[in-house]
């Protein structure tokens, strides 16, 4: 192999491993990933605001901004992974997933999901897909309880999208109030025996 297309590889496989690592810790949708910037990222908390639709930058789909905290491990990924482009040619953007080490666009949501396609086999996953990446960060925070921290994160309008499409995972521990709702009614019914 020639020496640039190893580096080529070795920068895509980097490229690769941030965007499931984003992904699975950001919630973000595909068109959401693919303008992120390095200067949305300010410490562990990145910023949401721009998205793809039909190849047209724009807003999210919520028409909102959000604000995500990473986890430490994802910020310093981003952090490296910039650093080591750099390294490679002085960037003219700060695109987080770039077609050239340059930055000077970004990657299509499509060539993102195309990416990811191609590396499940390699990693034993069958129909590998951002929005399961997504979805999984919604199923995992529903099943905490965290439903409002599950909408928050993936930037849903309305709590009822989340818990409409969520609530499958939400842990059934209702149990005290069962248990509070019997003795309230055992007390009732005792209080009705005793005016009798």
């Amino acid at each position: 192999m020639r020496p640039s297309r190893q580096r080529r590889t070795r920068s895509g496989a980097g490229q690769s491993l941030l965007l499931v690592r984003l992904a699975a810790d950001s919630g973000a949708r595909r068109g959401e990933l693919a303008v992120l910037r390095l200067s949305d990222l300010d410490g562990r908390v990145i910023t949401i605001e721009r998205s793809l639709s039909a190849g047209v930058l724009g807003s999210t789909k919520s028409g909102r901004t959000r604000r995500v905290t990473l986890g430490s491990g994802t910020a310093d990924m981003i952090r490296c992974h910039f650093r080591a482009w750099a390294a490679r040619a002085a960037p003219e953007q700060d695109w987080l997933f770039s077609p050239s080490p340059r930055r000077s666009r970004y990657m299509t949501a499509g060539a993102l999901s195309r990416r990811l396609t191609r590396l499940g086999p390699t990693a034993g996953v069958e129909h590998p897909a951002l929005h399961r990446l997504r979805h999984g960060v919604a199923t995992y925070l529903a099943g905490q309880g965290l439903l409002l921290k599950a909408q928050a994160r993936l930037g849903h309008r309305d709590p009822a999208t989340t818990l409409r499409h969520y609530s499958h995972a939400t842990p059934l521990d209702d149990a005290d109030v069962a248990d509070e709702l019997d003795r309230l009614l055992n007390d009732l019914a005792q209080s009705t025996d005793h005016n009798e």
